[in-house]
């Protein structure tokens, strides 16, 4: 097979030939060797490939001559469709293969029947814009062939109609749903099974694994080859499917489709109702213990305070009420039997996470604007991943352009159990001395000072009018983000676009537009963004993303760490903070032809010795500590 890959990528191969401009570099051609020796040997292989390798193609191809059965997991949904429609598509006209391909998505995707059928005869609100998007749903609901929720474009994605059609792994019938025969989320499964090479994402990966979820459960036993892209997401994903995890919206739903059957199906029972209305009241009462403003802590403490231990001690016995009242209604409703093992499983994780004495595991907590979630989270996941990994002999490819820490994958490796697995690392083919520098400016304050927004405000200006916009401004913090926003437009007369204002799709579509845009974002700009040519070419960064250490789960791994008597600061901490800054990095140069300057707001990188750590993790650019520097740089640029 090493063989064909090779002629594939050759310069008159079957790449070139087909695709327009292509011609394979040198990185790319030593993944694409290493995933076959992979795929050949059924063993384990780490690969961090720098941004510009072309690491889709280089996994692709091989995957795809094998002849074997690939499951292909990506960071997000749009990832996976963007494979999905555009590189796979074009990698398989380019190679002449008939190979049959599925896309999968979560059960949250996919209309459920069932679900608009009930909610559409008796809408549970009246809000005028949740009636006029059901109406739409009902509409394309006789049109569509997949039941797939994207196709609804001119429906908002946060619309309050969607979860109303769509289903949970908690409130899916299964085999007793009216609409079983016809449910697209069974169809799309059923393709899945039956196809050469599956796309789908790490939350559906891992979520279908530990919940044994019908279906998905079945997959991966069938499959030779698992492909992890953007594998740095894994360890923190993976710890949350293998923990457990009870939210009040998982009781409130439940109550809200209890309501909807007596309001229907069930009018001759009204202690159901009335029940599960006092469930639903002392689960909204147990919320307002915290404040209106998102936050999380640490269960293990806050689960000692009189007031929260009152409040549960009274949901939980509402939960034992109702878990009476509906087993002496089972048989009556497929929904109300559902309803019944929902709950159930509920009144179990709230035992488990009520019990805080379990060690080599984090308690902690986390509140939105309506709703609270209690979390148990393992602190380690490298004994059942390597456990499911080495289980049978099976080719499994990790690859990010964001693995390594100090030029080595010993922190990855570590986390995921994967020290048997073969590993490459491959720089970026960019000329970074030529296309980008890095500013490290003199003077600044310390990160925490109250100083630094003024300095930060004072050292953005001059560097966003040279480049005329054009810039992601990264916080590491909302509240700087929300400081700047409101300071920055005083001082500007281009467009400043910021994060929550919109959805992030359309943040992004106006800041292309736009053309002259500075656009302020936090966690999820950091990553999974491609803006490519002259639109950005100026990114600053804050500070270093170092965990708050206000987090409850980097807590608890650090006092794990300190028990088994090593550094946390240099084990936990620090490798975590190098690979998220190189993500942040890794927004401003996407081609070859890109240019542009990387300004990061943290003297910690020349003054303190872990900095250069972060440095060595960083592309060779040209460096500088003067600001005038980095603003002639960006005048220089073509506008």
């Amino acid at each position: 097979m090493l063989k064909q890959v090779q002629q594939a990528f050759a310069e008159q191969g079957a790449l070139s030939k087909a695709i327009a401009g292509f011609k394979a570099r040198e990185p790319q051609k030593l993944m694409a060797a290493s995933v076959t020796k992979s795929i050949e040997n059924g063993s384990a292989l780490v690969v961090e490939a720098g941004t510009g390798t072309g690491k889709t193609y280089a996994y692709l191809v091989p995957a795809l001559l094998s002849g074997k059965k690939v499951i292909l997991s990506t960071g997000t949904k749009n990832l996976q469709e963007q494979l999905y429609f555009r590189d796979l598509p074009t990698v398989l006209k380019a190679l002449a293969l008939p190979v049959d391909t599925s896309l999968l998505k979560g059960r949250s995707n996919y209309l459920c029947l069932f679900r608009l059928d009930q909610h559409y005869q008796h809408v549970p609100t009246a809000d005028a814009a949740v009636i006029n998007d059901l109406s739409l749903i009902k509409k394309w609901s006789n049109e569509t062939q997949s039941g797939d929720i994207g196709e609804l474009t001119y429906i908002a994605e946060d619309s309050k109609a969607l979860p109303l059609v769509t289903s949970t792994a908690d409130n899916c019938l299964g085999k007793d749903c009216p609409s079983y025969e016809d449910c697209y989320l069974l169809r799309a499964r059923k393709k899945a099974m039956q196809a050469d090479l599956v796309v789908v994402n790490h939350h559906l990966f891992f979520a279908d694994m530990a919940l044994k979820d019908t279906g998905f459960g079945e997959l991966l036993p069938n499959m030779d080859v698992v492909i992890f892209d953007e594998a740095h997401q894994i360890p923190d994903i993976a710890s949350e499917y293998f923990g457990e995890t009870l939210s009040s919206r998982t009781l409130l739903d439940l109550c809200k489709e209890l309501e909807l059957i007596c309001k229907t199906e069930l009018r001759d029972h009204p202690q159901l109702s009335k029940t599960a209305d006092k469930l639903a009241t002392l689960v909204r009462d147990w919320r307002l213990l915290w404040s209106d403003e998102p936050e999380r802590g640490n269960w293990r403490d806050s689960s000692k305070r009189p007031d929260v231990q009152l409040a549960l001690t009274r949901v939980s016995e509402a939960m034992g009420m109702l878990y009476q009242v509906l087993k002496g209604s089972l048989g009556r409703n497929e929904v109300v039997d559902h309803c019944f093992e929902r709950l159930a499983l509920a009144k179990t994780q709230l035992e488990k996470l009520q019990d805080v004495s379990k060690t080599g595991v984090s308690f902690w907590y986390e509140t939105t604007r309506q709703h609270i979630s209690l979390h148990l989270t393992p602190l380690s996941i490298a004994d059942k991943f390597r456990e499911l990994v080495f289980a049978e002999k099976r080719s499994w490819i990790f690859t990010s352009a964001t693995l390594s820490v100090d030029q080595g994958f010993a922190h990855y490796s570590e986390q995921m159990g994967l020290q048997q697995a073969d590993t490459l690392l491959l720089d970026s083919p960019f000329d970074y001395q030529q296309q980008a520098m890095l500013l490290v400016p003199r003077y600044l304050p310390e990160p925490n000072d109250a100083r630094m927004g003024k300095a930060l405000l004072k050292l953005a200006v001059p560097l966003i009018e040279a480049n005329q916009g054009r810039c992601f401004f990264l916080f590491t913090s909302h509240r700087m983000l929300q400081w700047m926003a409101n300071e920055l437009p005083q001082h500007l007369s281009l467009p400043v676009l910021v994060q929550g204002s919109t959805s992030k799709r359309l943040l992004l579509e106006q800041f292309v537009e736009t053309k002259h845009a500075v656009l302020l974002g936090t966690g999820s700009f950091w990553e999974g963004v491609d803006v490519r040519g002259d639109t950005l070419s100026c990114v600053i960064i804050d500070k270093l993303p170092f965990a708050s250490p206000d987090d409850p789960l980097l807590q608890a791994r650090n006092e794990d760490c300190q028990l088994k008597g090593q550094d946390p600061f240099a084990l936990v901490q620090l490798p975590q903070a190098v690979i998220t800054l190189k993500q942040g990095v890794g927004r401003l140069i996407r081609d070859v032809s890109d240019r542009g300057v990387l300004v990061i707001c943290d003297n910690r990188l020349v003054t303190r010795p872990y900095g250069s750590v972060f440095l060595k993790s960083l592309p060779p650019m040209r460096r500088s500590r003067d600001l005038q520097a980095a603003v002639k740089f960006l005048t220089d640029l073509p506008k």
